[in-house]
């Protein structure tokens, strides 16, 4: 079987805005995509809310991908492709970082994982970055946008720029979730992906696994 990770943060582990849970196996974009690909892949899904690229947060541990992201694929190997969709958290007031420097930390991480050798199988790295959905302005207003702080939405909407630039220049294959989601991310924090979101999310990436592996 080909083995897929796919390495993000609530939006890759299916949080549900409308009851503070989670999107079950039929509605997250990781299962969904499971049962597209079939039987000879297996999609891992290595999602945890507020994980940053590398970023390492003051209020909760152990949310940083760059300190994971090694045991996460060796616990894995082999592996065909690792799909990274990250940069929402790092948005966060108290981590004090532009779009671009959110983007450096995309590229540091995407680094660590070409670096771990002995987890690609045939040893070739094939990493496909994913631009989250842009964070709705309308946050500010809801109650997590007391603890995200100011400019994040403004600050996700230069993610697309940036991570392209990162993807071509470190070798990786690229995806704007803004081009393949219709809708909009949930009305009540507007920052999570709805189930059709989800279900959007993983047609797109059907298709596009399909070219790459």
């Amino acid at each position: 079987m080909r083995h897929i990770v796919c390495f993000g943060d609530s939006n890759t582990h299916g949080y549900c805005a409308q009851n503070n849970g989670r999107f079950d196996e039929s509605q997250r974009w990781t299962c969904l995509l499971q049962k597209g690909l079939g039987e000879d892949y297996l999609v891992l899904e290595e999602g945890l809310s507020g994980r940053t690229t590398c970023f390492e947060d003051p209020v909760h541990e152990g949310l940083s991908g760059l300190n994971y992201i090694y045991p996460c694929l060796m616990s894995h190997e082999p592996v065909d492709l690792l799909i990274i969709m990250l940069g929402t958290n790092d948005t966060k007031e108290r981590f004090g970082s532009s779009a671009a420097c959110i983007a450096l930390g995309l590229k540091r991480l995407i680094a660590k994982a070409i670096a771990t050798t002995d987890c690609w199988r045939d040893g070739k790295p094939e990493i496909l970055v994913v631009t989250p959905q842009n964070i709705g302005r309308e946050y500010a207003d809801t109650e997590v946008g007391a603890t995200m702080g100011r400019g994040c939405a403004e600050k996700s909407e230069g993610l697309a720029a940036e991570y392209e630039k990162i993807a071509e220049l470190m070798g990786c294959h690229y995806m704007d979730a803004n081009q393949v989601i219709s809708e909009g991310p949930n009305q009540i924090d507007f920052m999570h992906l709805t189930a059709e979101g989800h279900r959007q999310l993983a047609m797109a990436l059907l298709k596009k696994i399909h070219q790459i592996l």
